[in-house]
């Protein structure tokens, strides 16, 4: 069975059973050089005020500096840490849907083909809808969508998130994916912030999500270097291979409570009523007085 068809599978079954998860800690503003979302790393900015050459005219007032995403602090042993939603809910009603843009390192042949790992429908109505979202993509996926990539990670509604190049498995058993190797987890994830800024995406984040949810400590552990906060969810909408957008729809509006996370998927093929049950999905929770972010306004600091 090919990675791409056990992915209904895997989010339904991954939804909340991953396993040594350190304890959440407060969130923190990472603004330094090295990481992603850094000034040098993906996302980053280069500090306004530089020297100017004597003699040019001054310029207009510098824009603001663009703030670092908030991550959360390394766990215990230097663990990578997991996020899974706002859980210090209170009453703000704010909610994050995320999609998933996947495609696997080896499903080059069948995009060749013509099967649409892509979903431009859902990005139109997301921004018809002017609805705040996180696209979770891997590597493999912008190198195909290129443009896509870009014009996603240079809209404002947006933001790119990492969901490593290959979409292997970074702990076994996961459902029958080809598994990335441990000395090799970190250096895949940079190949996908990598293939993102050479797509020119500029609204990229220091987050990244695990392929089928499954991780262990070896995994927390192995991704340490690339300094990322792991985000998972506590909503699935069932989305992976659904046929009836009410149906998926019906399953996010009945799990989503003030602070949750949702995940979807942007991947034509693999998840073809996402469009049509956002359609309904974003009036509803509005209706209830819902407000959608980007992962990187939920895991701020509430006031």
């Amino acid at each position: 069975m090919s990675a791409l068809a056990l992915l209904s599978t895997v989010l339904v079954g991954c939804a909340g059973g991953t396993t040594d998860t350190p304890p959440p800690t407060r969130p923190t503003v990472r603004a330094d050089a090295g990481g992603p979302g850094g000034a040098g790393g993906p996302g980053g900015v280069g500090g306004p005020g530089a020297a100017k050459s004597p003699g040019t005219a001054a310029p207009g007032p510098a824009a603001p500096a663009r703030t670092a995403p908030p991550t959360m602090a390394p766990g215990p042993g230097g663990l990578t840490p997991v996020y899974t939603h706002r859980t210090a809910r209170g009453t703000e009603k704010v909610v994050a849907l995320t999609f998933d843009a996947d495609m696997t390192a080896d499903q080059g042949p069948r995009a060749a083909a013509g099967e649409r790992f892509d979903n431009p429908r859902l990005i139109e109505t997301l921004r018809r809808l002017r609805v705040d979202s996180t696209v979770f993509m891997t590597g493999r996926w912008a190198e195909e969508y290129p443009d896509q990539a870009r014009s996603i990670g240079n809209d404002p509604l947006f933001e790119i998130a990492n969901h490593s190049y290959s979409h292997h498995a970074f702990a076994t058993p996961c459902y029958g994916l080809p598994t990335v190797a441990r000395t090799d987890m970190a250096a895949d994830v940079q190949r996908a912030f990598d293939a993102f800024r050479d797509a020119g995406a500029s609204n990229v984040v220091p987050y990244f999500r695990f392929p089928g949810g499954c991780y262990d400590d070896a995994a927390l552990r192995a991704l340490g270097p690339a300094r990322v906060t792991a985000v998972q969810w506590d909503v699935v909408s069932g989305d992976a291979f659904a046929k009836d957008g009410d149906a998926v729809a019906q399953q996010v509006l009945d799990g989503v409570k003030p602070g949750s996370l949702v995940v979807m998927h942007c991947t034509r093929s693999a998840a073809p009523v996402t469009e049509q049950a956002i359609r309904r999905i974003v009036p509803e929770l509005r209706a209830r007085g819902y407000r959608f972010v980007k992962v990187s306004e939920l895991m701020a600091p509430t006031r």
